[in-house]
């Protein structure tokens, strides 16, 4: 049954700071990645999510850049209810396109109720998401794992600009476990943190649909996963995290979370070369200096589109690749963010990598 608006966000908790007990085998250091069991859906944890991002085209001249992200959210309100219908989790997902050529950004956004009870896509459940292996759908949106890699699938009908993406994301790389073997602060306390690993390379191939066309596709991306019981810090309003390709073969992850007045409460993030261990980046060696900044016409948030950043894998320069890459969904999930395809310039400005940047909190203190 499809959730309305209203009653969708009823059944939301605030997830900045929650009241749900914590689960208990939740996130803690020390908890191994099994694979590929935590490629799957974490269900006794409260938020978690599945975000696939890359670009299409040639790395001199991408022609377009595509997010597709899928949330769970255990809402806390039908603990010990029987029922399909008790209302333990929402799913909900987020899919954007942006089109550089036509300096356009497409996005559209699916919400469904979901009781946690798990299948496959091909059952009559309107949406859901295995435990056993990455397998999440809302209707005709989809992302799924196999072997080889992954599959991601949009149908979008929104705002009367119908497009479309039906994409293999092949694996090129091994598994990249962010922070301590997985484990990833959040924030100066310990249990302020998820367990996260990201996989980043992923060749690209399939077809964009845009326009009444369908087009060949091919470029490269990036998939993380993550799950926790807390979204963000008390003192946080927000964050910022980018995560590059680079041309290469290295990724390079990087992110800090916000207070109020702009300083950072936490950082991190880590490099990987080809063929090497990644090196994690401790809070204190990372900073970010926001340089070029753009107001959004239609909520009036300003976000900094260019960064100057300070890692110990060098200086780099972040820079949007195109200004309106907002993401307004206070239709749907009441959140609005920037997220956006972007390039990374090393210290001699030359471009050494593309990826997405993304940045909460700049329209009032984020809220899922």
């Amino acid at each position: 049954m499809k959730l309305s608006r209203r009653c969708a966000l009823a059944l939301l908790p605030s997830l900045a700071v929650s009241t749900l007990p914590a689960a208990a085998n939740g996130v803690r250091r020390g908890r191994a990645i099994v694979l590929p069991r935590d490629h799957g859906a974490h269900l006794d944890t409260r938020i978690e999510w599945w975000y696939a991002t890359g670009w299409l085209g040639l790395p001199e001249a991408p022609s377009h850049g595509f997010q597709v992200t899928f949330f769970r959210s255990l809402t806390g309100l039908a603990q010990g209810l029987p029922g399909r219908l008790a209302p333990r989790h929402i799913l909900f997902a987020h899919a954007a396109l942006t089109d550089l050529a036509a300096r356009r950004h497409l996005h559209d956004q699916q919400l469904q109720r979901w009781n946690g009870e798990t299948g496959n896509e091909a059952s009559p459940r309107v949406a859901g998401a295995a435990v056993d292996d990455t397998r999440v759908w809302i209707g005709q949106w989809s992302l799924q794992r196999d072997d080889s890699g992954y599959r991601a699938r949009v149908d979008s009908q929104a705002g009367g600009q119908p497009w479309s993406l039906d994409l293999q994301l092949q694996t090129r790389q091994p598994l990249l476990l962010q922070g301590d073997a997985g484990y990833s602060r959040k924030g100066p306390l310990e249990h302020q943190a998820s367990l996260y690993y990201s996989q980043p390379q992923l060749g690209v191939s399939g077809s964009l649909g845009l326009g009444g066309q369908r087009i060949a596709a091919s470029g490269r991306a990036w998939i993380d996963h993550e799950w926790s019981d807390q979204i963000l810090p008390a003192d946080a309003v927000g964050w910022d995290w980018a995560g590059f390709n680079l041309f290469d073969g290295s990724a390079l992850t990087v992110f800090q979370l916000r207070r109020a007045d702009g300083s950072a409460l936490w950082a991190g993030g880590s490099q990987r070369s080809p063929g090497s261990a990644p090196s994690t980046f401790a809070s204190d060696a990372l900073r970010w200096q926001p340089d070029r900044r753009w107001r959004s016409t239609v909520t009036g948030a300003e976000y900094p589109l260019q960064w100057q950043l300070d890692t110990p894998a060098g200086r780099f320069t972040v820079r949007a690749l195109l200004d309106a890459q907002e993401l307004d969904s206070r239709g749907g999930t009441g959140t609005v963010y920037w997220e956006g395809l972007s390039e990374l310039l090393d210290a001699d400005q030359r471009r050494v990598g593309l990826g997405y940047l993304e940045m909460t909190g700049y329209a009032g203190r984020l809220r899922l």
